[in-house]
Parts: C-alpha cells; sequence; structure tokens
C-alpha cells in the first residue's frame, strides 16, 4: 500500500520529533532571554508591553462584557430579593444625612469664612478618568490589572487609580488606549501612608497578598486594629487624605492593613490627575538617568545664571619694573 507524502514525511517528521523533544529547553532558553533584554533595555520591553496591551485590549473589552452582564443580573436579582430591608435602612440613613446635612453646611461657611482670612489658594482642578476593568493580568507573583483607557484620554504613568472606597494603585504602564495598573497589594507598590488618628507615617508595602504591611513604622508608633490609614503626600506621588485601607492586625512582626477594595470585585475605576509631578515622573527618571556633565565650565540649564556661581576674577598683572640706564644708580 503506497503511503501519501512519503517525500514530505520523511523531511518533516524529524522536524517534529525534535521539535517536540527540544521544545522545553527552547522556551527555558526564550525566557531567559527576555529577562536579559528586559535588563538591558527597560524602556523597550515596557513598550513592547504597553502596545501588546493596546492589541489585546479590543479583545478582552468584548470578553470580558458577558461576565459583567452577568454579575450586573446577579445584582439585580439579589437587590430585589432584600428590597425591604434595603429601603428601612435607607430610611434610617436618611434621617441621619439630614442632621449631618445641617452640620456641614454650618462647617462649610465657617470655613469659607477662615479660608478668606488665611487668604488660602486652592488646589488645582482635579481631572478623572473613568475605566472599566478588561483584564486580571494578576497571578500569585504579581497583583495587576488592566483598564480601557490610555494616553489618548489622558491616562499617563504614576497617575494615581481610585475606587469608590478608596485608592487601589497607579498607573504603571499607559499605552494608546490601555493601561496597566499596579495595585497596593503587588510587592512592587510602595505608598507613603499616615495613620489617621496617631499621625504617625509609614509606607504601605504590598507583599502579592490581600493584607499588605505598614513598614519603617516608628518604635513608639501608637497602631491599633480599626485605625483607618490614608495618603500621606510625601515623595509627591499622591496628594494627602486619600482613604487606603484599615488595620487589620497588629503583632510583634508586622503591621497588616485590610484595603477598603476587593481585587476580584473591581469593574470601573478613576484614574485621578492630581497635577502632581512626584517621584514617578517620567522627566524627574529622564533627569536621573542623565549622564553627569563633567565640563565645570557649563552651567546646569536648571539653575538660573549667577545663582551659586562665584564668577572668576581676572588675575592683575604685575607691575613692569624699568631698569635705570647703564652706568646710572636708581
Amino acid at each position: 500500500m503506497a503511503q501519501h507524502g512519503g517525500p514530505q514525511q520523511r523531511i518533516f517528521s524529524p522536524l517534529r520529533t525534535a521539535l517536540h523533544r527540544f521544545a522545553f529547553i527552547l522556551l527555558i532558553f526564550t525566557a531567559f532571554g527576555l529577562m536579559l533584554l528586559g535588563k538591558a533595555d527597560t524602556v523597550l520591553i515596557e513598550r513592547i508591553r504597553a502596545a501588546s496591551a493596546d492589541l489585546v485590549s479590543p479583545v478582552m473589552n468584548v470578553v470580558s462584557r458577558p461576565a459583567a452582564s452577568i454579575n450586573e443580573l446577579t445584582d439585580k436579582i439579589y437587590n430585589l430579593a432584600h428590597l425591604y430591608e434595603e429601603n428601612e435602612r435607607l430610611r434610617r440613613e436618611n434621617q441621619q444625612l439630614l442632621a449631618w446635612q445641617q452640620a456641614a453646611r454650618n462647617l462649610s461657611h465657617e470655613n469659607v469664612r477662615l479660608r478668606e482670612l488665611a487668604h488660602y489658594t486652592n488646589p488645582p482642578a482635579l481631572h478623572l478618568v473613568t475605566a472599566r476593568v478588561i483584564a486580571d493580568m494578576g497571578g500569585a507573583y504579581a497583583h495587576s490589572v488592566m483598564i480601557s483607557a490610555g494616553s489618548r484620554d489622558g491616562v499617563a504613568k504614576g497617575q494615581a487609580v481610585i475606587s469608590d472606597e478608596g485608592l487601589v494603585g497607579r498607573v504603571a504602564e499607559a499605552g494608546y488606549q490601555a493601561s496597566r495598573v499596579l495595585l497596593i497589594t503587588d510587592i512592587n507598590s510602595r505608598v507613603p501612608v499616615i495613620v489617621e488618628n496617631s499621625r504617625d507615617r509609614a509606607f504601605l508595602s504590598g507583599d502579592n497578598t490581600n493584607r499588605p504591611l505598614l513598614t519603617f513604622l516608628t518604635a513608639d508608633a501608637a497602631v491599633a486594629p480599626g485605625d483607618r490609614i490614608l495618603t500621606s503626600g510625601h515623595g509627591g506621588a499622591f496628594p494627602p487624605g486619600i482613604p487606603i485601607g484599615v488595620v487589620s492586625s497588629v503583632s510583634e512582626n508586622a503591621v497588616r492593613v485590610a484595603p477598603l477594595f476587593r481585587r476580584h470585585q473591581l469593574e470601573y475605576l478613576r484614574v485621578a490627575d492630581y497635577g502632581l509631578q512626584g517621584i514617578l515622573s517620567e522627566k524627574r527618571i529622564r533627569d536621573s538617568q542623565a549622564p553627569v556633565n563633567t565640563n565645570a565650565t557649563q552651567l546646569s540649564p536648571e539653575i538660573p545664571a549667577g545663582v551659586g556661581v562665584v564668577p572668576a576674577v581676572p588675575a592683575e598683572p604685575a607691575p613692569s619694573v624699568q631698569k635705570p640706564p647703564a652706568g646710572e644708580l636708581p
């Protein structure tokens, strides 16, 4: 019986066998090559990741819509089942809010008067961009999500990302139509924070768990479970006062914080542009990586002329000594 495709089978059969045999080794070498390339040229790898996110974002956007519709339908059914209890709770909250409204009006009028007396300057206007979470790009070793907003919408690297509850993370990579958000629970996240009650300052350090750590606390810091954690505004990365979470546990070795958001329930996020040029500014990163100019005669363009520079004083010429004619005494 004649065999179909005899020559092709004789040519491609050894190639397929070798490919199946060395595929795992080839993948290992490819992974190491990408790691070395990422260490050698971080800007190139970041651009490649941003371009890849732009390519897959339309597909992720379409794929995530059915799941979002199912979640919305489930929420409606749950709300209908608990409609009476929700109505009673809203009535009680409405009575409390009416009392708070009167107090807020009095405080608002007093605040306006105090600002006029102190000549207080209002901060710049806040610009918000609302985007939908289209993919959870994290796993056991990384906590990040992809949102459907990019540089075309005014999103830039380093901007704060918040939800209805509080701070979620920051923009780590901004593509043209999609961006990657690094959550505060990621191991690469560090946020300057302050304890609301004791005003102790610390850093919120992620460790890839649902309970990030409070690090660099002073020895006499007064922290207790239930204390709220806010951004401190140090470093210029985030403005002060954004709620982050609540202290969940305090022990001799670690202080854990429970974030106000749940990672697997994130649907819509807001990218907040506070107009800050902090530690994550692209300009500051480029300036820090620029080579140092060793020419002492050239001044930095950021330093005005005449500031901190002593001009060189020309040396005065030595007085000339005239010799008397021969035979005459001076």
